[in-house]
């Protein structure tokens, strides 16, 4: 276990480097500047420049950039005058993970209910009234689910207000929005799996000696049934995570997402390159809590 811990943590290490590195030389491979679209003369172009070091050679940018990045400094916005990047996700990340945490809550719990239910039922009415929904939640894209939650239960049947977050209320359409696709997948993927463990031979024991059903269904069968959804949970969490992006700016949300997309409109190379990385953090600490949780839900598998 030690030996396994090790290992990812080198490798979170190796990846978030190979995100910094490509992601600053990408930006800077593109043509511009963060200050090109202001109306100022160009000496007031090359001071501006200078006072954050843009006029030195792209390596030495890199390095120094790197260096500040080992004591834990992201840098100070441009376009955001008087905040660094580590104040703006301070400030903003609690909205971010709020609505990140509720989704991954929301998209489980919903997800695991209807493949359950459509397991159960399989072949019948309720089994297909999920499935469709399962289909339409994979197959049409998130912004597109949104825009139509924002124009039914907003604009013409004003149930709720689609915009912010000033109300507990007006969580609802954007973890929906979010969790459309997650929830689908998941679903399908308890359905499976459920299907192919309700046909084994220790199932069909429990149900010859009087085993109740519900017994059967949430002790029986769903502990190794959920052992596929452990290994979804981490591409989930980063696609959560990465798709807040678009429901944040549809729902004009204040959190990281909406700020991302403004730095690179902006081109705000100290926020994007911040950003990015405490994004890949995320991705990478989530992936290494599902490999030990492997552990926990099947002690019979090794970690290497």
């Amino acid at each position: 276990m030690a030996l396994f811990t090790a290992k990812r943590f080198m490798g979170a290490i190796f990846t978030l480097f190979i995100v910094c590195t490509l992601t600053f030389f990408l930006m800077n491979i593109v043509p511009g500047g963060p200050f090109l679209a202001e109306k100022t003369s160009t000496q007031t172009l090359e001071r501006i420049n200078a006072l954050y070091g843009l006029d030195r050679p792209i390596h030495e940018q890199y390095v120094s950039y790197i260096g500040r990045l080992i004591r834990g400094d992201l840098g100070i916005s441009y376009k955001r005058q008087g905040f660094t990047v580590n104040d703006i996700i301070m400030e903003k990340f609690p909205v971010s993970a709020r609505l990140g945490i509720l989704t991954v809550i929301w998209s489980i719990f919903s997800g695991m209910m209807l493949g359950t239910l459509a397991a159960v039922k399989r072949n019948k009415l309720l089994d297909r009234v999920v499935m469709f929904i399962c289909t339409v939640g994979i197959s049409i894209p998130g912004f597109i689910i949104g825009t139509m939650f924002i124009y039914l239960f907003a604009e013409k049947l004003g149930w709720i207000s689609a915009l912010g977050l000033s109300a507990p209320s007006q969580y609802i359409l954007p973890i929906i929005t979010l969790s459309m696709q997650p929830m689908s997948y998941i679903a399908r993927l308890i359905r499976s799996n459920m299907l192919d463990v309700i046909n084994q031979d220790y199932i069909k024991t429990a149900k010859a000696k009087g085993v109740p059903p519900g017994r059967i269904i949430f002790k029986h069968t769903m502990r190794n049934t959920i052992i596929p959804l452990v290994t979804y949970i981490g591409p989930m969490t980063a696609f959560i995570i990465t798709g807040g992006f678009y429901v944040e700016r549809l729902f004009q949300i204040p959190g990281l997402g909406d700020y991302f997309v403004r730095s690179v409109e902006t081109r705000d190379y100290p926020l994007i390159m911040g950003l990015t990385i405490f994004l890949a953090l995320l991705i990478i600490a989530a992936n290494f809590i599902v490999d030990i949780l492997y552990r926990v839900v099947d002690p019979r598998i090794k970690l290497h």
